[in-house]
């Protein structure tokens, strides 16, 4: 290739509108990669979705938990709930499972935002529900019929939202939508009200408390599973700083990988929403 003789003063623009030409082309080549520049979960679902390193981490922590299960069941007073408290010994025993993220894998739903350029909303969200497509996440399925053998309930705490306009035998079509997903991934059976979602009743709002006391009064909750630290504890989506977050992580290290499994994700969550703006603040550098 040859460049413009930068001698001749004629041909200064040229090089000008060449070198404007070639920054051009290269944001579109970038956005075409990328689908929406404003959109910052590109790699990160390439890594949910294409990484064996993603579904290792999934299938140890499930490998891990079903190692911990014996021993939670011999000991009456194991517990992994912080809102169980009283004579709880002799209750059946249940572990209590998130399901986005943790059971069921949504990545093509926010693979669609990413590759069309478009945002989460409730409809789209509810759309993508309907479908009943999502896939398992690596060890899931294999874990929740290992605890049918071991005689364990397992009950479902998600906020997928509960709203009017339920299928018969249901209380409602989100509800519904997510026991028939779940039986197409191979977790057959599932109960209505062992499927504890948000706004069901009065009280049950993003914060899992309420139902997580609510499931301690009939089961002992021998572990717990989710993608987000609210799945574990009360008080930690809002209203806090990471530097808290990080020191409650620290307080109930004898917790993780004991009767708290967290499964990773990259791509939302309250991570997220506790940082303030701007977020650029909080990458380090050396």
């Amino acid at each position: 290739m040859s460049y413009p003789n930068k001698r001749h003063t004629p041909e200064a623009p040229s090089m000008k509108n060449f070198s404007r030409s070639i920054c051009v082309s290269l944001l579109l080549l970038l956005s075409a990669g990328c689908a929406s520049t404003a959109n910052n979960n590109f790699n990160s679902l390439l890594w949910m979705q294409s990484s064996a390193e993603y579904k290792a981490n999934a299938t140890q922590a499930y490998n891990t938990a079903l190692r911990n299960l014996d021993a939670a069941l011999r000991d009456r007073w194991w517990t992994a709930a912080k809102e169980q408290t009283g004579a709880f010994s002799s209750l059946p025993p249940a572990v209590v499972m998130d399901i986005d993220e943790t059971v069921l894998d949504n990545s093509r739903y926010m693979g669609k935002m990413v590759l069309e350029g478009g945002e989460w909303s409730q409809a789209t969200w509810d759309e993508w529900l309907a479908l009943k497509e999502a896939t398992a996440i690596p060890g899931a399925v294999e874990f929740i019929n290992a605890m049918k053998d071991k005689q364990v309930t397992v009950i479902f705490i998600s906020n997928r939202e509960c709203r009017k306009g339920g299928k018969p035998g249901s209380g409602c079509s989100q509800e519904a939508d997510t026991i028939e997903n779940l039986a197409k991934v191979g977790v057959f059976g599932v109960l209505p009200e062992n499927v504890l979602l948000m706004g069901e009743r009065d009280g049950w709002t993003s914060e899992k408390k309420s139902r997580r006391e609510e499931i301690s009064k009939q089961y002992r909750i021998v572990m717990l599973f989710g993608d987000d630290f609210g799945d574990f504890l009360a008080d930690v989506k809002s209203n806090i700083t990471p530097e808290e977050r990080d020191r409650l992580v620290g307080e109930n290290k004898n917790n993780w990988g004991r009767k708290w499994f967290m499964l990773p994700n990259p791509t939302y969550g309250s991570w997220l929403n506790v940082l303030g703006d701007p977020k650029s603040r909080y990458i380090r550098k050396y």
